[in-house]
């Protein structure tokens, strides 16, 4: 007993079934080819230049959906991790932010850090394998302080979430950075930042003005504000830029808590940028929120080179009577 082993011959071919490949469908043609870019074109030009296939349309698709977003008045949310900060982006997020293209930020603990310490010192992102051996790794005594002041003053006063009591204290504290801060310029712009933190997961946790509580209650009022924000995305947009985890789990918790206070999210566009396809963003933010009626899109590729493209596409599409 067992499987076959004897017996094989090479099948005979002859009396295959032919089709006609001028009746086949296929799902590429030369009219979807890239075009080579006319010499000194114009932006708009390098979008129309790109192929009609796969991601190049899909970055059409995501830049369409934020201009009509903008255009109708729909919400825009901003999602994001700390690396488009480290990776030199405040520039084209505060032109965002000022151009009116975002409706709200949300990011997760490591943001605010980075970003105070650009404001504070214009510099950020430590070498963390020259200092862990040492012990010296997240010892930075400026960023901790400042941040855990803000914290402390905001939980006293119990008026505010994290991310604005940290963008209000660098406008107020008139750091010497801060125009290049997305904090302070959201604070100037009274656009909403929600930072949803993991306690443990950054370095100011492990300093001494650590309050727990000051630190939980601020991040639980952004996360209701948060979910306040999401519950207006119909026909909204919704971009994951570079959270792998904490965004995409909690973009999933207040589609929920909005769709279950009976919220309408029908016609929203989730959009996940990074350069990885990771499972949590590719189902918390793609897939998952907009099965019931939507649009994912997961634009594959580095930060500092996407979301500037995409950010110039939106501004591109608003300018003109026709989108890209």
């Amino acid at each position: 007993m067992g499987a076959r082993k004897s017996g094989w011959k090479p099948i005979e071919l002859g009396g295959l079934r032919m089709t006609s490949l001028q009746d086949r469908q296929s799902k590429v043609s030369v009219a979807d080819f890239a075009r080579p870019a006319p010499h000194r074109s114009s932006f708009r030009q390098f979008m129309d230049s790109l192929p009609s296939i796969l991601a190049a349309e899909d970055l059409r698709k995501a830049a369409y959906a934020i201009s009509e977003a903008v255009r109708n008045e729909k919400t825009v949310i901003l999602g994001m991790g700390a690396h488009p900060i480290k990776v030199g982006l405040n520039p084209v997020i505060v032109y965002a932010i000022e151009q009116g293209l975002l409706s709200g930020i949300a990011m997760n603990g490591a943001g605010i850090i980075h970003d105070v310490e650009i404001a504070l010192a214009g510099k950020t992102s430590e070498d963390v394998a020259a200092h862990l051996g040492s012990g010296e790794f997240g010892m930075a005594r400026e960023t901790a302080e400042f941040i855990h002041r803000a914290v402390s003053k905001a939980y006293c006063e119990r008026r505010e979430g994290l991310g604005k009591a940290v963008g209000e204290a660098l406008l107020m504290g008139k750091t010497p950075y801060a125009d290049a801060s997305l904090l302070a310029a959201a604070a100037r712009c009274n656009l909403p930042v929600t930072v949803h933190v993991a306690i443990g997961t950054d370095i100011i946790h492990m300093h001494p003005e650590m309050d727990g509580a000051a630190m939980g209650a601020l991040s639980q009022f952004d996360f209701r504000l948060f979910c306040g924000l999401v519950s207006t995305l119909q026909h909204g947009v919704f971009i994951n830029l570079g959270s792998a985890v904490i965004i995409p789990e909690v973009f999933l918790k207040a589609v929920s808590v909005a769709r279950n206070m009976g919220f309408p999210l029908d016609g929203l566009t989730a959009i996940n940028m990074d350069f990885l396809r990771c499972y949590r963003p590719l189902t918390n933010v793609v897939q998952r929120p907009t099965m019931d009626g939507g649009v994912g899109i997961n634009l594959t590729g580095h930060h500092e080179i996407m979301f500037p493209l995409l950010m110039a596409a939106v501004l591109e599409g608003l300018r003109s009577k026709e989108n890209l």
